[in-house]
């Protein structure tokens, strides 16, 4: 298996960011475990990682990266409600679901194939209990470590 090719990689605090981009638009971004920076390989990486930079230092900051069109319909229309979550707040899944007339274990779906974690911030979307619930598709491990330091780091209430 060939280990995948990023336009830059940045650190955060317990983990890495990988970014993936065209001349035009960014394509992923990667949760990773910790590893060494690659500088931007393009202008519009250069950008991402200021961004995100931007956002490390301060969680109310907004994004305004152009992101390349993925996912269904459905998809589409869970990300931007996700996207409308103020940092520091939440909502479960199931209000989720309410707001656009669906099923939490749908929106659920539609987070964990969400390409662009951060900038389209599906870590805002907990349990109905307010426990974090599962995070890139999976229910425990890295990726859960990460959702718990990313809502605390904008100060959301648990």
């Amino acid at each position: 298996m060939t280990k995948p090719t990023y336009a830059a990689v940045l650190s955060a605090p317990s983990f890495s960011i990988g970014i993936r981009c065209n001349d035009d638009e960014i394509t992923t971004i990667d949760y990773l475990e910790p590893c060494a920076e690659v500088k931007p390989a393009t202008p519009l990486a250069k950008e991402a990682v200021r961004q995100l930079r931007a956002w490390l230092a301060d969680p109310a900051f907004e994004f305004g990266l152009p992101l390349a069109p993925a996912g269904t319909h459905f998809q589409r229309k869970v990300w931007d409600r996700i996207s409308a979550i103020p940092a520091g707040q939440t909502m479960s899944y199931g209000e989720v679901a309410a707001a656009i007339r669906s099923g939490p274990r749908a929106v659920g779906n539609a987070c964990g194939a969400n390409p662009y974690p951060i900038v389209v911030p599906c870590h805002r979307v907990v349990a109905a209990n307010q426990a974090l619930g599962g995070f890139g598709r999976q229910g425990g491990g890295f990726l859960l470590d990460i959702k718990r330091w990313l809502l605390h780091h904008e100060n959301a209430k648990l």
